[in-house]
């Protein structure tokens, strides 16, 4: 039994839901926090358990009264442990997927487990299962305006589903998983050329018609980013993560190559099951079946035609969420709840950790507005670092959650080892270096935020958004507002005119243009120009 922790318990105006996953390796619990106002959830609490109800009666095809037996006990833990929660018992999203969509006395299992538990649990049909994945995809990377291609390759059933931010254009799933393929086909261990070729064979046969649907679906032109999701894609990708140099906290957003790929599962091939067992990243179910898994995503690839692989950690658990709260109405347009999956992952953050959010949103509208005013004076980003400034102004105050000294670096930390959905790897690090940069001295090369940033391209963006945030932070001294607007102007060839606009015509501003020419120092060091800082403008006049 695996729990992991991801937050607090959900705070006051939030409504906890679970969802139970009923498959064909494990069953998963997922509790949420449901926020109304943001119109999002957030991940408190995560379960595995794995039950193997794949492992049927080979004669007749019931879920063996063993598997029945686990799956109980682990269901009735999952109940009570939502309970625990806060999550009252309608509440508790149940879905179950293919071994007991096949198995002969499914519905038999199911209708007991209403009796008995008073879990209330939806046999799922394959598609319904793609579509869910979709939403719980959907919920947790920026899709932009490129089609995805979401692979979710499960113990009985594969999902491939090609969708972009708007809707899902086809949803299939596959009667091969890496449990099947295990119980159906692996004989041997390790297993021979002959029957790897016909593993190879077997599952490009099954997958072909699903590959033909989603490439029918594609416009002329359009290359599709492929996404991995669930058991497989996210063990894979952790064995490749455990040889990077500089590991990932998380798998969200990891890519990772077909020639990584193709050199791992050959390396897969080659084991003994104990070999496979003492791998670090490996749990001793997940090595009993990684290899028919691995030759899944492998033949997936080569038939997609994909050069690399993206991980979402999201999936089916989420899609219930997401799909429940479609259903109540807090998600109306499903493209602007995509679309803002960046802000909302955000906004949580600042509840999370008592942000004062008023300032926040202060400091963040003059960092944005010193970034529209000074391209080519104090950073040339070329447009892609406004996202990432402004979540960085956002949390960089959030490090006083800790303590107030030194806090720049507590919020690096923070950030950091926090959720930012919708941010690749290198963007989360980024954020939090710009936060980090944002007062006291310049990046050094020993600091391990700096370190972390392996691109001179992103070090450079770093270094000039955070000076940005330093100077937008420099005109909130005060609790209340007093900077109603800045204009910026180039001075000679080196130099740069800040002038300030009160927000009324009596406001006291000293303080303010104090502050902000106490920076001049490290403007000068950071990008060699001259800080000027003028009287303050009158204020604008108001209708």
């Amino acid at each position: 039994m695996t729990v992991t922790p991801s937050s607090a318990a959900p705070a006051n105006g939030q409504r906890p839901v679970a969802a139970i996953d009923i498959g064909t390796n494990s069953i998963h619990l997922l509790v949420a926090a449901v926020d109304p106002g943001l119109r999002s959830f957030s991940v408190v609490l995560t379960e595995k358990s794995a039950t193997r109800l794949g492992e049927r009666d080979p004669d007749t095809g019931d879920l063996s009264p063993e598997a029945i037996e686990r799956a109980f006990l682990t269901l009735r833990h999952c109940r009570e442990l939502a309970a625990s929660h806060g999550v009252e018992l309608g509440d508790i999203l149940t879905a179950a997927t293919s071994a007991v969509r096949e198995a002969p006395n499914g519905r038999e299992f199911l209708q007991s487990v209403q009796e008995q538990l008073g879990l209330e649990v939806d046999l799922i049909s394959g598609p319904e299962e793609a579509r869910l994945i979709y939403l719980g995809v959907l919920s947790g990377m920026a899709f932009g305006e490129q089609p995805h291609l979401i692979l979710d390759i499960g113990g009985g059933s594969t999902e491939l589903i090609l969708a972009d931010g708007r809707d899902a254009r086809a949803l299939t799933s596959t009667r091969v998983g890496a449990v099947r393929l295990q119980r159906d086909f692996v004989s041997e261990d390790p297993l021979s050329p002959k029957r790897r070729q016909f593993l190879r064979a077997f599952i490009q046969g099954s997958l072909e018609p699903a590959v033909l649907k989603v490439k029918e679906r594609l416009e002329p032109g359009e290359v599709p980013v492929l996404v991995g999701t669930s058991g497989t894609a996210m063990a894979i990708a952790a064995m490749a993560a455990a040889e990077d140099p500089r590991p990932p906290l998380r798998m969200q957003g990891y890519r990772l190559s077909r020639e990584r790929l193709d050199g791992l599962v050959a390396r897969l091939l080659e084991m003994t099951p104990e070999q496979r067992r003492a791998h670090p990243a490996l749990n001793e179910r997940r090595a009993e079946i990684i290899v028919p898994g691995a030759l899944v995503l492998q033949t997936a690839m080569a038939m997609l035609g994909a050069r690399e692989l993206v991980i979402s950690e999201r999936a089916l658990r989420e899609g219930l969420i997401v799909d429940w709260m479609l259903r109540k109405g807090l998600i109306v347009d499903r493209f602007a709840f995509q679309s803002s999956i960046r802000q909302r992952t955000v906004l949580h953050q600042v509840q999370r950790y008592g942000v004062d959010l008023p300032r926040a949103e202060r400091v963040a509208g003059y960092a944005l507005s010193l970034y529209s005013q000074s391209h080519g004076i104090l950073h040339h980003d070329d447009g892609s670092g406004r996202q990432l400034l402004w979540a960085a102004a956002m949390l960089h105050s959030c490090g006083q959650h800790i303590n107030l000294s030194a806090y720049h670096k507590h919020s690096w930390y923070l950030i950091r080892h926090g959720d930012l959905l919708g941010y690749a790897e290198s963007e989360h690090l980024m954020v939090a270096a710009i936060a980090r940069y944002h007062r006291r001295s310049l990046p050094k090369k020993r600091h391990e935020a700096w370190q972390l940033l392996e691109a001179r391209e992103q070090r450079r963006t770093v270094a000039e958004l955070a000076l940005l945030l330093r100077l937008a932070v420099a005109l909130d001294r005060r609790p209340q507002a007093t900077v109603a607007g800045i204009q910026v102007r180039p001075e000679g060839d080196h130099g740069l005119l800040i002038r300030l606009e009160p927000m009324t015509a009596d406001a006291d501003l000293s303080l303010e243009r104090w502050s902000l020419q106490a920076c001049a120092a490290v403007v000068r060091e950071a990008v060699g120009v001259e800080l000027r800082v003028a009287e303050p403008a009158l204020p604008a006049r108001r209708a």
